[in-house]
């Protein structure tokens, strides 16, 4: 082995070799209740497959190591592209791993809609978490999925819980319409900004600052650390025009360099004081049930669209009726109803 390959982390080079159907259901609960990367890493691979076989044997792992997961800390990581997020998560990351916890890292790449390819880089970006033996990074790409998220994302921290690890950090693609998506599977959301208000403040969606239960104006160093101040301050005035959180919990605005390790201590420490009020207050349960509901509405929507979508007697009239639509001689709404309809013919 090269000295590079023994650098990196385990559950990365395992992706070399993965042949993940031709291991036993038992086989793979057990290494992933034991922490192998290797294991984990090729239960994900069967959970991100679309192939019947492969997602039969991935529900099973699912279901087994369902309960033994839940006791860990979910934090959504979110903010426009080139606020730092990687740079964030690996200081963030380092910190945990200082403090005896096991850092799993789950950062979603955005997919090309013309090529489907993804960058998946996340691994040169956080080269020293990537060493860690306590850290375990899974970049995993975007695809078309609602919000930037990988649709398997929610499967993947069950695993990576079972698997020990106590802090599940999710860096997303970055600020869009549907981060309703991230909010919906981690117990803290956190939106990284740059500094500079005015039209900072004017651009970013009223929605994503909403749902943040933690600001942070990153790269406040050198000549933008006054400026950061300023955002920060704005930020502040802005949060009190927007309704109070069900949960009691004021949203917080601090600000930091995660290049230069500045005011982490402080934003690990409002991190701190979130969980706190959430535990007192048995928030945090309400708050998983809650999400565990969303995401079974969600299934079966997904499921219910594939069922559709698969349907020999659609598949053989949706070229037809797509043509149609594209040359307006059916509405969109037409067009859907007689897939509809051809659909429940078949089906009732």
């Amino acid at each position: 082995m090269s000295d590079s390959d023994r650098n990196i982390n385990p559950s990365l080079r395992s992706r070399k070799r993965i042949h993940p159907s031709s291991t036993s259901t038992e086989t793979y609960v057990e290494q992933i209740l034991a922490g192998n990367r290797t294991f984990l890493s090729r239960a994900i691979t069967l959970i991100e497959s679309q192939q019947p076989r492969h997602q039969e044997q991935a529900q099973a792992i699912l279901a087994a190591c369902l309960p033994h997961s839940g006791k860990g800390i979910r934090i959504g990581i979110t903010g426009s592209p080139g606020v730092g997020k990687s740079t964030f998560i690996e200081a963030l990351g380092q910190m945990l791993l200082q403090e005896g916890k096991q850092v799993g890292v789950l950062a979603i790449d955005p997919s090309s809609p013309m090529s489907k390819g993804s960058i998946l880089g996340d691994k040169t970006r956080m080269a020293k978490l990537s060493r860690e033996e306590k850290a375990f990074i899974r970049p995993s790409p975007a695809g078309t999925s609602l919000g930037g998220v990988a649709q398997k994302t929610r499967e993947t921290i069950i695993l990576c819980e079972a698997a020990g690890f106590d802090h599940i950090l999710l860096e997303t693609v970055g600020v869009g319409q549907s981060e309703v998506a991230v909010h919906a599977m981690t117990d803290l959301f956190l939106l990284l900004l740059l500094p500079g208000a005015g039209d900072e403040l004017q651009g970013i969606k009223r929605g994503i600052v909403e749902m943040a239960d933690l600001l942070v104006i990153n790269k406040a160093e050198a000549e933008r650390e006054q400026l950061a101040r300023d955002t920060q301050r704005a930020y502040r005035n802005a949060l009190h025009l927007y309704p109070p959180k069900d949960s009691g919990w004021t949203p917080q605005v601090a600000a930091g360099s995660a290049l230069n390790n500045t005011g982490m201590d402080k934003i690990r420490s409002l991190i701190h004081q979130y969980f706190e009020h959430l535990q007192k207050k048995d928030l945090l349960i309400r708050k998983r049930r809650e999400q565990a509901l969303f995401w079974f509405e969600e299934t079966i929507d997904q499921q219910l669209k594939l069922f559709f979508q698969r349907d020999q007697a659609v598949q053989e009239a949706m070229t037809k009726i797509r043509q149609q639509v594209a040359k307006e001689t059916l509405t969109p709404f037409q067009g859907a109803q007689k897939l509809l309809d051809i659909f429940l013919q078949k089906n009732t």
